[in-house]
């Protein structure tokens, strides 16, 4: 698939045989590292023991020569991630995930004494065409971890929406807290395009409070791959 610059796709892969793939913290920060340190035209800094002794706060200002990407928004999930990402180049898609890809399955299975792919094939990629959808896919995204406590959120069966927001702004690994005033990752993301789409903190969180009462599948369902 050729990827057109300054084109938005949201990309989404998961776990072979849809196994876990993040199982403990340290998994989860690897890949926010990842998500930001591959994100260069420049070749990955060395990700070894010495690397890994440095805090992440320091290794997420790392100077970047050229992003390939912009990520708008993501989620990661134990056993799947999903990522709204908007094209610089023409080959930037493909070069940030082939990186993102092959460096996280060698710390995964170099960690965990294990052989073979970690990811289910190829990611998944399916372009956004509608201003609709920069609308509504940030919502659908933010609110997959609800699926851990809440699972009945996609059956319009959630009576306490306060609690909802909370756990959503408590889930580290996730853009949402970053996009509803908390800071949580804020170099991995730019965050300056999609506001423009869902507006201020306050109106986001106004927005996703909407989504939780009637969840709006219908206006994304040809762009979330369920």
């Amino acid at each position: 698939m050729r990827y057109m610059n300054e084109h938005i796709y949201h990309i989404y892969n998961r776990g072979v045989e849809k196994r876990l793939i993040f199982q403990t913290t340290s998994n989860y920060l690897r890949f926010m590292i990842n998500l930001y340190e591959f994100n260069d035209t420049a070749p990955a800094r060395n990700l070894g023991y010495h690397a890994a002794r440095v805090p992440i706060e320091v290794r997420l200002q790392y100077p970047r020569k050229r992003q390939l990407v912009h990520i708008l928004a993501y989620c990661l999930m134990p056993n799947h991630f999903h990522l709204m990402v908007q094209s610089r180049d023409d080959d930037g898609i493909t070069e940030f995930m082939r990186k993102l890809g092959t460096g996280y399955t060698n710390y995964f299975n170099i960690k965990y004494d294990r052989v073979g792919p970690l990811f289910q094939g190829k990611f998944k990629s399916i372009l956004l065409e509608q201003d609709a959808h920069l609308t509504h896919l940030p919502h659908y995204i933010h609110l997959n971890p609800l699926d851990l406590s809440m699972p009945k959120w996609r059956e319009h069966r959630i009576q306490d929406v306060q609690k909802a927001l909370n756990f959503l702004r408590a889930y580290r690994w996730s853009s949402f807290p970053d996009y509803t005033g908390k800071k949580n990752f804020p170099s991995v993301i730019d965050r300056k395009f999609l506001a423009e789409y869902i507006g201020t903190p306050k109106a986001f969180l106004a927005g996703t409070k909407e989504w939780i009462h009637d969840t709006q599948f219908d206006l994304v369902q040809k762009i979330t791959m369920e």
